[in-house]
């Protein structure tokens, strides 16, 4: 029997690149699965439908309407990328994945997106190193309050046992390259400073460097689809509390992309100097770069104390380094991506 996946997020920079690969796979159990996008507006429902998918426009904080959906639609796996912060959003797919099991007695399973700011020591993190085989679950649950992915996180778990639904919580850390969805091409992380380079003419750094995990969007995209085979295919998975996973390709220092960075603008003459300045405050970085204060520094600044183990162990095996990340062509074709979807 056909297993229906939903996609959430599928307008947006991860979901949509996870779909366009969902929908070019050749081989099974992928291409034996019927894959539905989940969008937030007509726009974007407009521009997936001409990949010849179903798109089902859908108001996640309406209760009543997830479960429709995911009744009506027979969906088993939601992977949920459309945000990391709503716990809310989160219950309703996971509650509406529980009654679609009672219903069935199929197994359901709920793929979560997370992201590494919350694991950054600058947002309350321990500094000791963790790896997504230890007990992550009772840490990130002892130091949840007031942190809304942490929250999330949690909540996902908690709610998952609750009604018998199977998760698995990814983890995200700074993502680069060009998306291929139909939505969303590029990340946050590196547009921002190179946006704010180009305008003021001057690329900044901050006072403190750090050494961040970071994927390109291309490794990201083959771990979901490994993560989602081996749920199709019925695979011994941990999950739940257990059900943390870390794709995280490789480490960077901040400083080295922002040297590069200055390296490469100023060849295409689009700052005044090929060497970085430092912010004068973290009030004046987040002013420039759009950023709320409260965490302008922890995007700059943070080190990542994770460690990837369970990724490995399924087979993943990222084609990035922080080599390609840091050479010319990577960091010109970063610069070229801003500069096309900026229409300079």
């Amino acid at each position: 029997m056909s297993q229906n996946i939903l996609i959430t997020g599928a307008g947006g920079y991860i979901g949509g690149s996870i779909l366009a690969d969902f929908l070019k796979s050749d081989t099974a159990p992928i291409i034996n699965a019927c894959v539905i996008a989940a969008v937030r507006s007509a726009q974007q429902a407009d521009k997936i439908a001409k990949l010849g998918v179903k798109v089902v426009p859908l108001d996640m904080k309406d209760e009543k309407s997830v479960e429709e959906t995911i009744i009506g639609n027979e969906i088993d796996v939601v992977l949920h990328t459309a945000s990391s912060h709503e716990p809310n959003i989160a219950s309703h797919l996971i509650a509406a994945l529980g009654r679609r099991c009672q219903l069935s007695g199929r197994l359901v399973s709920f793929i979560h997106t997370s992201g590494t700011t919350a694991f950054a020591p600058e947002a309350g993190w321990p500094a000791e190193q963790v790896k997504d085989t230890d007990n992550v679950y009772d840490i990130e649950k002892r130091i949840s309050a007031h942190h809304p992915i942490r929250l999330t996180d949690v909540g996902v778990i908690d709610e998952g046992e609750a009604h018998g639904v199977n998760t698995y919580i990814v983890v995200v850390p700074s993502v680069y390259g060009k998306g291929s969805g139909e939505g969303k091409k590029l990340s946050i992380a590196f547009p921002i400073f190179i946006r704010a380079s180009i305008r003021d003419r001057v690329v900044r750094r901050f006072d403190q460097d750090g050494t961040p995990f970071v994927s390109h969007i291309s490794d990201l995209v083959s771990f979901y689809r490994l993560l989602t085979e081996n749920i199709l295919n019925g695979t011994a998975l941990r999950s739940g509390k257990d059900g943390y996973y870390f794709p995280m390709a490789h480490k960077t220092s901040n400083w080295a992309v922002m040297n590069a960075f200055a390296r490469r603008l100023h060849a295409a003459g689009l700052v005044e100097e090929a060497e970085p300045g430092t912010w004068t405050s973290d009030e004046a970085a987040a002013e420039a770069l759009g950023i709320p204060v409260q965490i302008v520094r922890v995007m700059g600044t943070h080190s990542t104390h994770l460690t990837p183990m369970k990724p490995h162990e399924l087979g993943w095996k990222p084609k990035w380094n922080e080599e390609l990340l840091l050479s010319d062509s990577c960091i010109d074709q970063e610069i070229q991506n801003v500069l096309e979807e900026d229409g300079a």
